[in-house]
């Protein structure tokens, strides 16, 4: 093989940076889409108990939405601290759904929800609450949301709890 055909091989430097900016303006905007920046959207989870629960019905709570899976580590070890942080703050009147992505045997999310007696909402998503969140993939992703349907905080992965209980005591006193 001659220089001349491996040169033309070669990306530009120009390429990866163009592609290193848009990476960067994607990852941007979504930061400030889920922080402080937009409103839940609307969107129905649907429960256990078939029941169904809309973020309209929510509007006017101060609520957290969780998604989650039980075949992810992290989201098994949180758990118990969500289920805390949720039975520190119901009396002021929080709310939570606990949604299991798509991908999650309903079989499972029921057991784990039944032996763990999960003292919060549980729904199964098809995949349409982690699209309208944001195309939510990554497990677990945790929404703070304001009385006004005001996103106030989006976590990915586990929350640092101390700050969720500065952040759920502010929304549930105003």
């Amino acid at each position: 093989m001659n220089q001349s055909s491996v040169s033309t091989r070669r990306a530009s430097p120009v390429r990866y940076i163009a592609a290193a900016v848009v990476a960067g303006a994607i990852a941007v905007a979504g930061y400030f889409a889920f922080n402080g920046q937009q409103h839940a959207p609307d969107a129905t989870f649907t429960l256990l108990s078939g029941q169904k629960v809309s973020t309209s019905e929510l509007k006017g709570k101060v609520y957290l939405v969780n998604f989650w899976a039980t075949s992810c580590t992290t989201c098994m070890h949180e758990m118990p601290q969500m289920v805390q942080t949720y039975n520190r703050f119901k009396s002021q009147g929080l709310e939570f759904v606990a949604v299991a992505m798509n991908y999650d045997a309903p079989m499972y999310v029921a057991n784990y929800a039944e032996t763990r007696k999960l003292p919060f909402k549980v729904a199964l998503d098809d995949g349409s609450a982690a699209r309208q969140f944001g195309n939510v993939q990554l497990t677990p992703t945790t929404f703070v949301i304001d009385r006004n349907g005001k996103i106030l905080k989006r976590y990915v992965g586990e929350p640092q709890f101390a700050e969720l209980d500065q952040l759920l005591q502010q929304a549930l006193s105003t």
